[in-house]
């Protein structure tokens, strides 16, 4: 089984366990990721503006690729996986967007939002399934309380991206019990850590780690996981609490018994 895989700037530098980790648990998995070509940044946030169309041109041009490779295209990184949906949402439903797009990318055959968008935890939970993936595990994480702590952009709009219940998402959880540990729901994991804002209101956005932090540990977990690096800095640089934040895919190597691979 062969995607293409969009892996951002973010997995290029300050997040490259992320995807190191991700591509040794793949190969363990039996699937594979083959990075696309000359992929750009996909700009980090999804224009709001109905007449931006140059900032979207990277996400249509990755979507292409995929497309021309007749692949299913996977992204790791929470903010790629939301402006790259949502994206495709606009060239399959918003027709004076598409045709812009198309117009200034000068493709063989106009692009119409026929790729399918996965993050790599729909990988795991829709192609391979859960089942198979504890199968898998050598290394059970028994005895680990792990909260799951999804951020805003794998869940919001909802409508759009189709990941999960954004109100009550489950597939972190029921990760976190196919490697063997024990979920811990708590009511904080699907609010914003703001980490858009860190920087210009950094007091408020310490105010908003701190709460999604001592939700969890008070109600019992031990560590959290997360697919989207900006969270993971900012929910372990920016928060008074102590709780460790991993990115999931080092858990999933853990479990696998292929982490050494990337640490030696």
């Amino acid at each position: 089984m062969k995607y293409s895989y969009y892996p951002g700037c973010t997995l290029r530098t300050k997040a490259k366990k992320l995807d190191d980790y991700a591509r040794v648990s793949a190969k363990a998995l039996g699937f594979e990721l083959e990075e696309i070509e000359n992929w750009q940044c996909c700009g980090g946030v999804y224009p709001l503006s109905s007449d931006e169309i140059a900032t979207k041109l990277s996400s249509v041009r990755a979507l292409n690729e995929a497309k021309c490779k007749g692949q299913e295209l996977v992204t790791l990184c929470s903010a790629c996986y939301h402006v790259i949906k949502r994206v495709n949402d606009d060239m399959r439903n918003v027709e004076d967007i598409r045709t812009r797009a198309n117009n200034y990318m000068k493709l063989d055959e106009p692009y119409m939002g026929e790729t399918q968008v996965l993050h790599f935890l729909e990988v795991l939970r829709d192609r391979i399934g859960f089942d198979e993936l504890k199968k898998k595990v050598v290394n059970p994480l028994t005895g680990k309380k792990i909260g799951a702590y999804y951020g805003c952009l794998l869940l919001r709009p909802g409508e759009i991206l189709g990941f999960d219940n954004p109100e009550n998402p489950t597939v972190m959880e029921d990760f976190i019990r196919a490697i063997g540990a024990e979920p811990v729901v708590y009511p904080y994991r699907n609010e914003c850590c703001g980490g858009y804002i860190s920087l210009k209101a950094k007091d408020l956005a310490q105010n908003m780690c701190d709460k999604i932090m001592d939700s969890a540990s008070g109600f019992g977990a031990d560590m959290l996981i997360t697919a989207c690096p900006l969270c993971q800095y900012n929910l372990t640089n920016n928060s008074k609490a102590t709780v460790p934040v991993y990115y999931f895919t080092e858990l999933l190597a853990e479990a696998l018994g292929v982490k050494q691979e990337v640490d030696a």
